[in-house]
């Protein structure tokens, strides 16, 4: 059951008293504990309890009822029997798909079935990845969407589509959470366009172009970059990924550059999504790595540290009492 809605029920009946409640009937999500369908007299067929509900931003408005009445800046609501069905399609594993070709992502461009069960599945996580696509992306700028991997799925929100209720309904929770870690490369433009256009608080980033930076201090003794660098740059620093990950980065420059707006096109041409999943999930690949090289000196110290005792004669262990040892 998402948290995040507040489902309105017809032919709603009290089991215990065999009542019926005239009229349609809104629950908070958390009042509703069990839901059985009702073979109704007369019918001939079972009834849902739950045929539609409306979002809880918009109140009593009318309902959204399938996906292709979704449209931009509408907040359709997430059926329970839709969350349910789209929870079990939530399958993607990163160890398993090595070959860009195979990469499975969803989409999510309308709150019915997908919506509720991805950003479920996002608060379960301790480390996902973060990327934006759009134009001037910045507080002047236009969001259009926002790419989120986890070790399993990789989710493309058409925020073009899904407009602030997007955020409003989920994502918020999820940027602003504190106990999940967002891997993202250049986080300050696109912090800059959540803040001032959506009210989101980023918090918890780990930075792939700082991280980057970082090692790069730590290998020359102090000294910083001339530049940042790029998250393509990275990934073949880092990753040494193959030349079929830079093809596409290629064929997407080059279609951007010859349309900007591309981004807000409707449908969205198949190419640039594959390349939207595979940057959120190269990512998630790129933060192992740094994560790797930058906590390589404090393991060759705590290595020395493991040694310090067990490996020296134990002459000078006499006392049982601590003490400090020079570093």
């Amino acid at each position: 059951m998402s948290v995040f809605f507040f489902p309105s029920l017809i032919s709603v009946k009290n089991l215990e008293t065999g009542r019926s409640t005239p009229g349609v009937k809104m629950f908070f999500g958390h009042e509703i504990v069990n839901v059985e369908l009702l073979d109704e007299p007369n019918s001939g067929k079972a009834t849902a309890m739950l045929p539609e509900c409306t979002s809880a931003v918009e109140g009593n408005k009318q309902a959204d009822t399938g996906p292709a009445n979704c449209g931009p800046w509408r907040s359709p609501c997430v059926s329970l029997e839709g969350q349910l069905r789209a929870a079990n399609s939530l399958k993607y594993s990163l160890s398993e798909k090595k070959e860009e070709e195979n990469v499975e992502y969803t989409v999510v461009d309308c709150f019915q079935q997908k919506f509720g069960p991805a950003v479920l599945h996002l608060k379960q996580q301790c480390v996902v990845s973060i990327a934006g696509e759009g134009v001037n992306l910045c507080r002047h700028g236009k969001l259009s969407w926002l790419e989120i991997a986890t070790e399993r799925c990789i989710f493309l929100f058409d925020i073009f589509l899904l407009g602030p209720q997007a955020f409003k309904n989920g994502l918020q929770m999820v940027l602003e959470d504190k106990n999940i870690l967002k891997v993202m490369h250049d986080c300050r433009w696109i912090s800059d366009c959540l803040f001032h256009q959506y009210g989101v608080l980023l918090c918890n980033v780990f930075d792939t172009q700082v991280a980057d930076a970082l090692q790069f201090s730590v290998a020359t003794g102090g000294f910083l970059p001339h530049r940042v660098c790029t998250l393509e740059e990275c990934l073949m620093e880092h990753l040494k990924i193959s030349s079929k990950w830079d093809a596409i980065m290629k064929c997407r420059q080059q279609m951007v550059s010859e349309n900007p707006d591309i981004w807000f096109l409707r449908p969205f041409p198949a190419s640039l999504l594959k390349a939207l999943a595979l940057k959120a999930m190269y990512l998630l690949l790129l933060h192992s790595s740094l994560m790797d090289n930058l906590m390589s000196d404090l393991t060759a110290v705590v290595h020395g540290y493991l040694n310090a005792y067990r490996t020296a004669p134990g002459d000078h262990l006499g006392s049982t009492k601590c003490f400090f040892m020079d570093i």
